[in-house]
């Protein structure tokens, strides 16, 4: 989507854009409305007055007089000069006599009149609009730092509304809530009082704070004489805002405290307070309720200033049934009996922004065990308790972990992680009162695989990182998003490779490091801090680039600056800025003085945060001299278009390589490449050069013909030579550069030869991805000769390794995770055996009730589908299984069958929470696009439901994301094209301009391409 450059808002625009549906004017004249408070000069644009003219209801029928004398005299102007014309062309003795048919040529004096007025006009209009610091109005020129007239945008009650901007004024500051709340879950509804104690950094005659969907407001405010004045409440939705005009000027310095009331009904989406439901024992449903506030949604649960940087205390109290248990982000200190229920009261926060706050009202049960002073539990629905035993112990071991590794204590009293049964995020790092999807959460070794133990560990050490990057320091606008996300997610990998090294989490985000510069090498893409202002770009910066290109910028510059001095870097941040808010230069700053002036961390990482993708660099050998280049890298087909060149695009790359001499042991170097050429000089010349060591360099490598035949070589003949994350890195640019024309798709696919000798999961998973994108394009726009040659060539090359698997949950992570890609692979190639095999185990499954082993039960459950009655089995026995890790899988193998009747009811059922949660319907769609029989089936349910799906899933969310991405992949024809966009333009609201709106279509083209270059060159499949 597009923003604005700045917080102003558009007013003008808008309010003509409002005016073809408004009767009432949108706007109101400042100069009528003396006894409102003009806020302060430096903190608006002012516009000129005849701007007015041009919103609706303002037109010449109702101008004051100033006006009509200012159109009077535009107009004697204009008919003066007219006038002045038409006695000219009169005036015969003027004129030269024409000829009969032709034009009468003017006279020299009028020439030089018409010059003459000509540069008049010109020289007024330059003064107009070119003198500096003035806006011209019919009074004069007025400097910008005079106020001349403001236009207001007007409440819904047709008052002014004091206020302008899309972001809160800074000119009052909270320092304190005190919010109390009662939840019905009943009748579904809440009424809520909040306190908020506020401090005035400027003189203030308004108070300016955000609520969205809340009911009846009541206000008053105490101000520092003691006295309590009631105020009217001014609501302006389009903003979420709500203000109160002051009786009197706060001063600045001085404080007040603004108390409201109000209710409200519980959200029906996956934002603020919301409600949902889980079926009990004996089939008793019964409710629950909690909140989702990160991004913007504190703001729905009680009136408060909804932005990151307004940190604050909390104190909570929350009134609840006897049977319910209240919980939220401190520890409950004391609980009230009253006629109709019990009030809770909670301890006092520490300081953080609204997005934190949280709290729910239950009947779960939970888990409890002390850490260090730390009180840890693990909450989850009373039938599910007995699988958060795992969740306690990995919480613990990670909470130390983090403690001792920042140098700074978790500040909290007690850490509550809590399983929710239907919530839209994979898990939120509320401050003290986690919460998370129960996929993340629980585990039971019966029905959970190893995969699904490292998912769970990668989850919970991703929130608890947060504790401390995110919550206890925040960046100050969502433009630094990666602040929060990124860090957490290279400490998420960082945890797990210290604490959990037998989950293989380097191979996870290597995998996740592959699909962000995918995504990152479009066009479309954007630079991980990026101004944001409107809802929809806030939501959509929660994406791959924030959390993988973030996470992954960290991690090459831990190699480039040690391991040891980027830990001491990271404890210098934290204690430079704890309780407090910063943006990306505060954390180059902390840096570089840890690093001193040996390297300036901020001018180096400057050119990754601010600037969109990532570099090509390219090698050349010659003899012991390596020539390296970088240019900016663009993935499409026409590739004198895959790489641009310009100032803005120049990174500072730390090249890390590793070389081998014809003779003797490999050997390592590294080398900063911050000019658009350099060289290296090497010890000797190498038989064959490798950089980006280990791939933790954000940055793509072509070596040319000759060294990619190198190190096709080396592959062949010693492929361990190479880490396994090197054999991935191989993999995934030689693919990507081939899928620009830069090296022959056959060269790709000749290195895939050493695959034969391939031990480890990771290179395998890389190559399979890789070909499965062809596979796919190929499969879905008809061309299944191909696409079946293509499978028969990479199941060929894996058929040794297939045939030694075995249907057992013997081995390691890597074994099991090796077993379920062949497996898989296989099954779906249609290999009788491998069919045979899975349905044998489904139908011991389904009539004797013997447990599958978890490393292949998604296969099995995929094959088994495929007929009838095993549909039918399978989806009973989702209905009753308790394991949501085995629910999912369920869920793959029910949306893998060819029955489009079956498809579009599970489309349907879980879009509306009909036996499959709502929070499941992205992956729903995910699973049927993969397959042809079902990716036009899929595409057309979003484009029918459009707009359902966006009232569940806000535009911009990860949800919607993934559905716009995931339904779309594989589109490769015009026609496909056209009906992208025509139905994106069509829809309503901004889904046009969403960013993957505008990746989908770019990848449709490149789809395209594609196609059109190679489907005639595909013989040696």
């Amino acid at each position: 989507m597009d923003s604005a450059s700045n917080d102003r808002a558009q007013l003008p625009r808008n309010m003509i854009e409002n005016s073809m549906f408004e009767e009432e004017p949108d706007v109101v004249d400042l100069a009528k409305e003396p006894t409102l408070n003009p806020l302060e000069s430096e903190e608006v644009e002012y516009e000129p007055r005849s701007s007015r003219l041009l919103v609706r209801g303002l037109g010449e029928h109702e101008m004051d007089d100033d006006e009509e004398d200012y159109e009077s005299s535009a107009k004697l102007l204009g008919m003066s000069f007219m006038n002045r014309s038409s006695g000219l062309r009169n005036n015969v003795g003027n004129y030269r006599q024409a000829q009969e048919g032709l034009c009468p040529v003017p006279s020299a004096r009028t020439v030089i009149v018409s010059v003459v007025v000509v540069v008049i006009l010109v020289s007024i209009v330059t003064v107009i609009y070119l003198l500096p610091k003035c806006t011209f109005t019919k009074e004069g020129c007025h400097k910008k730092t005079q106020p001349v007239e403001l236009i207001y945008p007007i409440a819904t009650n047709g008052q002014r509304f004091p206020w302008t901007k899309s972001r809160l004024p800074n000119y009052i500051k909270p320092l304190e809530y005190n919010i109390t709340l009662y939840p019905n879950l009943t009748t579904m509804t809440f009424s809520g009082k909040v306190n908020i104690k506020l401090n005035a950094t400027g003189n203030a005659n308004a108070i300016v704070l955000h609520s969205s969907g809340l009911q009846d407001i009541q206000a008053n405010v105490t101000l520092r004489s003691g006295a309590t004045h009631n105020l009217s409440v001014l609501e302006y939705p389009t903003f979420e805002m709500i203000a109160m005009v002051l009786p009197e000027t706060l001063q600045k310095g001085t404080e007040c405290l603004l108390t409201i009331e109000y209710h409200s009904n519980f959200s029906t989406s996956y934002y603020g307070f919301y409600k949902m439901s889980y079926v009990k024992e004996q089939n008793i449903s019964t409710w629950l309720a909690a909140t989702q506030f990160e991004p913007l949604a504190a703001r729905k649960a009680f009136p408060c200033f909804d932005e990151p940087a307004f940190k604050s205390t909390f104190r909570l109290e929350i009134k609840r049934s006897e049977e319910h248990t209240a919980l939220s982000n401190m520890p409950k200190i004391k609980t009230t009996v009253l006629p109709d229920g019990r009030l809770d009261e909670f301890a006092t926060s520490v300081k953080m922004s609204t997005y934190l706050v949280a709290f729910i009202v239950s009947d779960m049960k939970n888990v409890t065990k002390d850490a260090n002073g730390t009180l840890v539990s693990i909450y989850a629905i009373p039938q599910k308790i007995d699988q958060a035993q795992y969740a306690l112990d990995t919480a613990i071991t990670l909470l130390e972990f983090f403690s001792d590794y920042f140098g700074i204590k978790y500040p909290l009293p007690k850490l509550d992680l809590v399983a929710i049964p239907d919530i839209q995020a994979g898990a939120m790092e509320n401050w003290g009162l986690l919460t998370f999807r129960e996929t993340t959460l629980l585990y039971t070794e019966n029905s959970s695989s190893l995969m699904d133990k490292q998912l769970i560990t990668q989850v919970i050490a991703h929130e608890l990182a947060h504790q401390w990057f995110g919550n206890l320091v925040t960046m100050e606008w969502w433009n630094d998003l990666w602040l929060n996300e990124g860090f957490a997610t290279y400490m998420e990998y960082f945890a797990l490779q210290s604490k959990f090294k037998d989950l293989n989490a380097d191979d996870k985000f290597l995998k996740a490091r592959c699909d962000a510069m995918d995504k990152d090498s479009l066009q479309t893409t954007h630079a991980i801090s990026t101004d944001v202002q409107s809802p929809e770009q806030i939501e959509e910066m929660f994406d791959d680039l924030s959390y993988i290109k973030g996470a992954s910028i960290l991690q090459m510059l831990n190699v480039y600056l040690t391991t040891d001095i980027f830990h001491k870097c990271i404890e210098k941040y934290l204690s430079d800025h704890k309780y407090e808010t910063t943006k990306s230069d505060g954390l180059w700053d902390s840096m570089n003085q840890v690093v001193g002036s040996s390297r300036d961390v901020k001018n180096i990482m400057k050119t990754w945060t601010q600037q969109a993708g990532y570099p090509l660099v390219t090698v050349e050998k010659k003899g012991k001299e390596v020539y390296v280049s970088q240019e900016r890298f663009l993935r499409t087909v026409n590739s004198s278009k895959a790489t641009g060149n310009s100032s803005s695009t120049l990174w500072h790359v730390p090249l890390s390589y590793i070389f081998g001499p014809c003779n003797g042991p490999s050997e390592n170097g590294s080398f900063l490449l911050n000019q658009t050429q350099g060289k290296i000089g090497l010890p000797s010349e190498p038989c064959w050069l490798k950089f980006n060591v280990n791939m933790t360099g954000y940055y793509i490598v072509d070596y040319g013909h000759d060294g990619w035949d190198a190190l096709i070589k080396q592959l062949r003949s010693n492929p361990t030579v190479f880490a396994a994350s090197d054999r991935v890195n191989l993999i995934h640019d030689i693919f990507v550069l081939s899928g620009v024309g830069k090296e022959p798709l056959l060269r790709a696919f000749d290195l895939l030869a050493y695959l034969v000798n391939e031990t480890e999961p990771a290179p395998i998973q890389q190559a399979l991805h890789q070909t499965r994108i062809i596979h796919s394009l190929l499969a879905k726009q008809g061309f299944s000769y191909l696409a079946a040659n293509l499978e028969m060539r990479i199941f060929n090359l894996l058929r040794d390794k297939i045939d030694n698997q075995k249907w057992t949950d013997d081995g390691t992570l890597s074994a099991q995770e090796l077993r379920s890609l062949l497996l898989d692979l296989a099954c779906m190639h249609g290999d009788d055996h491998c069919i045979n095999e899975a349905t044998q185990l489904f139908n011991i499954w389904q009539y004797n009730g013997t447990r599958l082993p978890t490393a292949v039960k998604k296969i099995v459950f995929k094959v088994g589908a495929h007929t009838d009655d095993g549909w039918g089995y399978l989806y009973s026995m989702y209905n009753t299984s308790l394991s949501e890790a085995e629910k999912i899988k369920m869920l793959e193998g029910l949306a893998s069958t060819d029955d489009g009747k079956k498809l579009q009811w599970l489309m349907s059922a879980s879009l509306h929470g009909e036996d499959i949660r709502t929070q499941d319907f992205p992956a729903v769609i995910h699973f049927i696009s993969k397959n042809v029989p079902g990716f036009l089936l899929a595409w057309n349910f979003v484009k029918q439901n459009w707009d359902e799906i966006t009232q569940k899933f806000p535009p911009g969310s990860f949800p919607i994301q993934s559905i716009v991405t995931k339904v779309t992949a594989n589109f490769g024809t015009e026609v496909y094209l056209n009906e992208v966009i025509n139905f994106f333009n069509s829809t309503k609201g901004k889904s046009r301009d969403m960013w993957c709106v505008k990746e989908a279509i770019e990848a449709i083209k490149l789809n395209i391409q594609w196609i059109d270059k190679n489907r005639d060159n595909l013989n040696w499949l």
